[in-house]
């Protein structure tokens, strides 16, 4: 489900505002999370066609087409997939000026940047040299990524989002990340790579400036590789074609950026910092991002599978831990092995060592329940807490069983949680029947474990009281992760007439209701149903943070109901 997202771009803004570092992740609030979890998707052409078919066998008046039509047909939702790429692109250049800053490459801008200006005979020439060179910078990255691309194909990258043995190996992939960061050991890439690489520098003219360039992918992957890695991970899980390519794009464009600069204005480089421990620092707090982030991927599996081992309140305790040691890390009390002595403590590194753990304390109370809103698309659900004094403020709701006062257990009430003590149901017909027999519209909640922006929804949209009345006392509301893993019973497993895929899971059993009736893949995605015709009572909704205008659209499907 997307990252995407991923993740965790508030996460890193946090930290990383102050250093020019990157932000991927929390732009993943920006686009909704996508899952195609083995269904295929008609074009609009051959979903045309299937509703003028169902047209001519069950006519139905005006209103209703419009309504079916609005559902399955376009408007649905803005352009996710052009909100993700650029997300991704974002996260990709903040990633660049991120990758700038460490020790294997901030050393080399002034040499590269000296080298045009001394071989050229003008400036003109110097500046065009530094340009080619950069553009081969961005040719060399961006082919990696439609390598990437090209050998996993786009199915292959919409599936990694839920895939519980890649989640497992992006956690363990991030963790190997971060330690390399934290100094144990470097990532390098063969030294004979190296140095083919620069034997064909010397050859001078476009070739030369392409291998010069190829010469710094090589040398500096030590420090760019978990950076282009964790992007990558981001990007693939993200569901997006592009994605890899798009990212690469943007990481490549901040790191040539500035070596065109700094040839087209040699003297600027006289205001730059000189190198030193700091750039080691830099690569720490990296380090301590990459270990943060890494837990998302493991809270995903153990949610999608049900392990019930990595619940709330172990991922903040977590989070709190790694937070206030890279606070007591800026200000200098941890020293690693690469690190220089710290004679003085700058002001920069003291304000950003107050951002770091402010936040640490802010995520304090979350340990009794306190809904933390900053963060709440990246923590696992409310409902997995133990100890929460926050939810039972909303009194009544759902038991532990699944079940609400007064009424027989909810089918899969064993394995989900409803949020806020509401009173939901988490199968299909089973809510409809009942909405059916209270006389109340339907709102299905097509969700995610791995979905940040339904955490968010759920954390800060939810909860308030305009929006939770309706919520509670006017919905029938019908939850549907289309991510689960939990196998469905062998008799209720089937082959789906809409893509002709194996539906074996109940993600797979929800994706498959989402595409063949609303013609959508993305998390969250609100229907508001007549649960007597099951017609759409108002054109479906993603994510919509903004508070009255949810309410508006629930009281909408609502009136329209009552209508």
């Amino acid at each position: 489900m997307l990252i995407e997202k991923n993740i965790m771009i508030w996460l890193k803004a946090l930290v990383i505002s102050s250093l020019l570092l990157w932000l991927p992740g929390g732009i993943a609030l920006a686009q909704d999370t996508v899952s195609y979890d083995d269904v295929e998707f008609f074009s609009e052409e051959e979903l045309a066609e299937e509703l003028d078919s169902v047209a001519e066998t069950a006519p139905q008046d005006a209103a209703d087409t419009a309504a079916i039509h609005t559902a399955a047909g376009d408007g649905v939702a803005d352009n996710p997939e052009s909100k993700s790429l650029w997300a991704i692109f974002i996260a990709g250049f903040i990633g660049g000026f991120a990758a700038l800053l460490m020790p294997c490459i901030f050393p080399m801008l002034p040499l590269t940047v000296s080298f045009f200006t001394k071989s050229s005979h003008s400036r003109s020439k110097a500046v065009g040299q530094a340009l080619l060179y950069g553009l081969s910078i961005i040719i060399i990255y961006v082919a990696l990524g439609l390598i990437i691309t090209v050998s996993f194909g786009a199915d292959a990258l919409n599936s990694l989002s839920t895939n519980g043995i890649f989640n497992m190996l992006f956690f363990i992939l991030l963790v190997v990340f971060a330690i390399s960061f934290l100094g144990a050991f470097e990532i390098t890439l063969p030294s004979s790579w190296v140095n083919k690489m620069d034997a064909q520098s010397d050859r001078g003219g476009l070739v030369g400036l392409f291998f010069m360039a190829a010469t710094l992918a090589v040398v500096s992957f030590s420090c760019t590789g978990p950076i282009i890695g964790t992007l990558l991970v981001q990007a693939a899980t993200m569901g997006e074609l592009l994605g890899p390519a798009v990212g690469m794009f943007g990481f490549s464009l901040a790191l040539a950026i500035p070596f065109a600069l700094f040839a087209m204005f040699p003297g600027w480089m006289k205001s730059m910092p000189s190198s030193g421990g700091w750039l080691n620092s830099v690569k720490v707090t990296l380090g301590f991002l990459e270990l943060a982030l890494a837990l998302k991927f493991l809270s995903n599996v153990d949610l999608a599978y049900h392990w019930n081992l990595f619940d709330r309140e172990v991922f903040l305790v977590l989070w709190i831990v790694i937070f206030g040691l890279l606070g007591i890390y800026l200000l200098g009390k941890l020293r690693f092995a690469h690190d220089s002595p710290i004679q003085h403590l700058s002001i920069p590194r003291l304000f950003l060592s107050i951002m770091v753990l402010s936040f640490t304390l802010y995520m304090v109370p979350g340990l009794w329940g306190a809904p933390l809103r900053a963060v709440s698309a990246f923590l696992p659900p409310q409902a997995t807490q133990d100890f929460d004094l926050y939810t039972t403020s909303f009194g009544g709701g759902v038991h532990s069983g699944g079940a609400t006062q007064g009424s027989s257990p909810r089918k899969y009430g064993d394995i989900f949680h409803a949020p806020l003590n509401l009173d939901v149901f988490f199968d299909y017909d089973e809510g409809i029947q009942y909405a059916q027999s209270v006389d109340k519209p339907v709102m299905i909640d097509f969700t995610g474990h791995a979905c940040v922006n339904c955490r968010k929804m759920e954390a800060s949209v939810w909860p308030e009281k305009e929006v939770y009345t309706l919520l509670r006392n006017e919905l029938v509301i019908i939850q549907l992760y289309v991510d689960d893993k939990t196998a469905l019973p062998a008799e209720e497993q089937y082959v789906s007439a809409f893509s002709g895929k194996n539906i074996r899971t109940i993600g797979n059993k929800w994706s498959d209701v989402q595409a063949s009736k609303f013609n959508a893949n993305s998390q969250p995605f609100y229907v508001l149903l007549d649960p007597n015709t099951e017609q759409v009572l108002i054109e479906p909704k993603g994510a919509d943070y903004n508070v009255e205008s949810y309410r508006s659209f629930l009281q909408s499907g609502i009136s329209a109901f009552k209508q």
